[in-house]
């Protein structure tokens, strides 16, 4: 599932959301299709191209061909919605936007959640603007969704109720928990729609996350604003992997004084005793005289075990042994099909977004034996079939 980011630097409506998502791909008659499927007054959708300070994007408006201002209560659109075709997702999504709006008109008005009457919010714009966001977003196939801190203007707006200031009362009370900052734009910002959508899709407000971008996405916003474009920026991509950290321990030990064959026989049996890593490093000691470092990497579980290990296998007299801080790559290891058979492979996620294939040694050295073939030709051909 791909990450998305609403930057909302100029803050957020219903229009604007959609514009932008259909800016990233999604087609205006698959919305126009799925929203019909819904019984409101006939409209259709207005797409157009435009720019705001010469960035371009693109500009939804909902045509009403009846009564744009029909008003209708929260039970109306529930059951609107749940006996539609939509996709379940889409659903679920559109009546947790509308059960948002309905909390907060409730506690405003002060009325029982079921008992609240939609007046603009119920109109058919702004349950297309609803729906038309979801359709959007599993259509893009988002996961993740994320935004930044929510600019607001200052100032009043005329509505229903009448004069009320911005931010609106249902804005305020549905950004709660958001970050926002105030703004010396004197107009409105996030409007009601913008911000039921965007704080029911979103789960984190703040800096963009950690991502590989693949495209952007602009919606335009009705006013050309002298303070800033009026524009709201969706970046969707691909989420980094995470690289995964934990603390091993490191025993080491100079030894300039033993058998050399002795080396290999040690390093097997401390593999079995859990060590993550064994490493024989060429040193000069004390004198000049050359000498081998030993080295082990293990869990701190298994310290005493590959202690006792080196001090009873080698000519050691005494080791040394540390915490380190690690940090990997994630990895999974998965069983794949090749014209060998089976063959064990880890999949390694780099910090680019990437995964590459790592076949295992020992299936390898196995197949190579078997077949009387060179390794590094069954690693070759192992990497082409995976």
């Amino acid at each position: 599932m791909k990450i998305a980011y609403f930057d909302c630097f100029a803050g957020i409506s219903g229009d604007m959301i959609l514009g932008a998502l259909i800016h990233l791909g999604v087609p205006p008659a698959f919305l126009e299709e799925n929203i019909r499927n819904l019984p409101l007054d006939a409209f259709r959708l207005e797409v157009s191209t435009a720019s705001r300070r010469g960035i371009h994007g693109k500009k939804v408006k909902v045509l009403v061909e009846e009564d744009s201002l029909s008003s209708r209560n929260y039970g109306d659109i529930v059951r609107m919605i749940e006996k539609s075709p939509l996709p379940e997702r889409v659903r679920a999504l559109s009546l947790e936007v509308f059960g948002r709006l309905a909390e907060v008109e409730g506690a405003i008005h002060n009325c029982p959640k079921e008992d609240v009457h939609f007046h603009e919010l119920g109109g058919v714009d702004a349950i297309v603007d609803v729906v038309g966001a979801t359709l959007c977003v599993d259509w893009l196939g988002l996961g993740k969704i994320c935004a930044s801190e929510i600019p607001v203007g200052k100032g009043f707006v005329n509505c229903r109720h009448g004069r009320l200031p911005i931010p609106a009362p249902a804005t305020v009370s549905l950004l709660q928990g958001v970050p926002v900052y105030g703004t010396d734009v004197s107009h409105e910002l996030v409007t009601p729609t913008g911000a039921a959508v965007l704080t029911s899709l979103c789960k984190a407000f703040g800096p963009m996350p950690r991502m590989v971008v693949q495209r952007v996405g602009y919606g335009v916003g009705t006013r050309d604003t002298e303070e800033m474009p009026n524009l709201l920026r969706v970046v969707i991509g691909d989420p980094v992997p995470a690289l995964e950290a934990d603390a091993v321990t490191i025993v080491e030990t100079n030894i300039d004084d033993m058998n050399p064959e002795i080396f290999g026989f040690v390093m097997e049996r401390l593999f079995d005793d859990g060590a993550l890593d064994v490493s024989w490093i060429p040193i000069f000691m004390k004198k000049n005289r050359p000498g081998t470092l030993v080295q082990v990497l293990c869990k701190e579980a298994d310290r005493e075990t590959v202690v006792r290990r080196i001090l009873s296998e080698t000519t050691a007299t005494g080791v040394r042994y540390y915490q380190v801080g690690r940090v990997k790559l994630p990895r999974t290891v998965r069983t794949a099909m090749t014209s060998f058979g089976t063959v064990r492979v880890k999949e390694v996620s780099d910090p680019g977004g990437g995964v590459h294939v790592v076949p295992e040694y020992e299936d390898c050295r196995r197949i190579a034996l078997e077949r009387n073939l060179p390794l590094k030709s069954v690693y070759e051909k192992i990497l082409k079939e995976t």
